[in-house]
């Protein structure tokens, strides 16, 4: 480790790393905002929801290089725009996320459902108020996955010369010189460990009740017929 280097790159190191929050926090919110009602609404067409959800995972599969190579063709935008990095990384995350939109409202028991229209819920305000805080535990799940792989993804952007924090994998390796490749490991790691905290913290604050039913069913242990001989 060059510390030289490091004290010399300060100011830089700084705003790679403040561009590399944005570029990840950014698709990840543009994600969940698209994945919710896509997610519900695909959950309502049944069984034929499987189908969409794979054809829709399918664009997971695209190689991320690619992907940031041919958003500028794709949107006519200039190849150093963040706006490629982030286009791309949102579809990245809505593939990744609609599933488990789609399984969160999956896991809503129909007793539930029925109990709320026998109070007089109106349909959104059953969608909103009780079938989505149920579905979150399982969504808070695909957006911690989600965010970590975005945060991780958006280092390949330094192919298109705008990686943020990847860009120092691209100096490290061009001349032989890890310290900035060790930086930007760290940095990177350091970003997805907070941003799980942070979903994590989240999730206890806004759905407290599923924290508690979840100590109390560790504390009363496997049922009987759960236990496996």
């Amino acid at each position: 480790m060059d510390f030289t280097w490091i004290g010399n790159n300060l100011a830089d190191i700084g705003a790679n790393l403040g561009l590399h929050v944005i570029l990840s926090v950014a698709p990840v919110l543009i994600a969940l905002v698209i994945s919710l009602p896509v997610g519900y609404l695909l959950h309502r067409t049944g069984r034929t929801a499987n189908v969409w959800v794979a054809l829709i995972g399918l664009l997971y599969a695209v190689p991320s290089v690619a992907l940031f190579v041919a958003m500028p063709l794709l949107l006519g935008t200039q190849i150093l725009d963040p706006i490629n990095i982030v286009i791309a990384l949102s579809a990245y995350g809505v593939a990744l996320l609609v599933r488990s939109v789609v399984d969160g409202f999956r896991r809503v028991e129909e007793s539930v459902r029925l109990s709320a229209d026998a109070m007089g819920y109106g349909s959104v305000r059953r969608v909103l108020t009780v079938e989505l805080p149920l579905a979150m535990p399982v969504v808070f799940s695909g957006l911690r996955v989600v965010t970590v792989s975005t945060i991780s993804m958006v280092s390949v952007g330094a192919v298109i010369g705008n990686g943020a924090l990847g860009q120092y994998f691209d100096l490290g390796f061009r001349q032989n010189f890890l310290t900035p490749v060790i930086v930007g490991i760290i940095l990177i790691m350091a970003l997805a460990l907070l941003a799980d905290g942070l979903i994590l913290l989240t999730q206890r604050v806004t759905l407290p009740w599923y924290g508690l039913r979840t100590r109390q069913a560790r504390s009363r242990g496997p049922r009987p017929t759960e236990v496996i001989v």
